[in-house]
C-alpha cells in the first residue's frame, strides 16, 4: 500500500546510542503493517554482517549493501513503500537527493546516522539530511567515564584520543570508540584547527 505522501525520518546520535535499533524497531513496525521495506546500507559497512544492518545490542534486519546514492535508488524497486539506510553518514551528498526524489514520490523514507564524526564536527551529508527531514530523533547513549548523555564519539587509538587529524573514517566498534559526553569528549590538536 502506497502511503499519500512520503517523508523523511532522520534518527541520529552518538555510536552507542541505539541509532540502529530504532530504525529496525520503525522497520518492523512497517512490516507488521505490511508496508514494502526495503533496507540499505553502505557496503563499507561490514562490522556485523554484509548483507543485514545490525545494532550493538544484537538486533539485525536483512539489508542490500550499496556502493553509493546512485546504486541505491537503482536497487529501489517500483512497490516498495519504505525504504530504510543506515549508516548514512558514509554515503556520498547524492543521497540528499535521493531521499528527497523518494519522499517526493510517496516514499517513507527512514535514516539512522551518526551526525558527528569523531571531532565533533557534523559528518559527511547528514547536515543537509537533518535540515531535509521531515522528523528528527536525536539519542543520546552513556557516557563511558561519568555515566552522564552522551552526545560525542570518541575515537582511541591505543587507549588514547585520536588526534585531530586522525582520518575520519575508521569502520570499528567498541575496541576504537566510546560514547562521551561534551566534558569528557577530548581530541587532541582541535585547538590548532580553529
Amino acid at each position: 500500500m502506497k502511503h499519500h505522501t512520503g517523508q523523511i525520518e532522520v534518527i541520529c546520535g552518538s555510536m552507542f546510542s541505539g541509532k540502529t535499533e530504532e530504525l529496525i524497531r520503525r522497520v518492523r513496525r512497517a512490516s507488521i503493517a505490511r508496508q514494502k521495506i526495503q533496507v540499505f546500507k553502505p557496503d563499507i559497512d561490514d562490522r556485523f554482517a554484509t548483507e543485514r544492518v545490525t545494532s550493538h545490542n544484537g538486533l539485525d534486519f536483512e539489508a542490500i549493501p550499496v556502493k553509493d546514492s546512485a546504486a541505491l535508488l537503482s536497487r529501489v524497486e517500483r512497490d516498495t513503500t519504505v525504504v530504510a539506510i543506515d549508516e548514512a553518514q558514509f554515503f556520498d551528498p547524492g543521497i540528499v537527493r535521493v531521499t528527497n526524489h523518494l519522499a517526493d514520490n510517496g516514499v517513507r523514507v527512514i535514516i539512522a546516522g551518526l551526525d558527528m564524526n569523531f571531532r565533533g564536527e557534523p559528518f559527511g551529508p547528514m547536515p543537509a539530511l537533518l535540515c531535509r527531514a521531515d522528523e528528527v530523533q536525536k539519542l543520546h547513549a552513556i557516557c563511558m567515564v561519568c555515566g552522564e548523555d552522551a552526545s560525542r564519539t570518541q575515537r582511541l587509538v591505543n587507549g588514547q584520543p585520536a588526534r585531530y587529524d586522525d582520518p575520519i573514517i575508521l569502520v570499528g566498534a567498541s575496541e576504537a570508540y566510546e560514547a562521551r559526553c561534551r566534558e569528557h569528549h577530548s581530541v587532541p590538536g582541535l585547538d590548532d584547527s580553529v
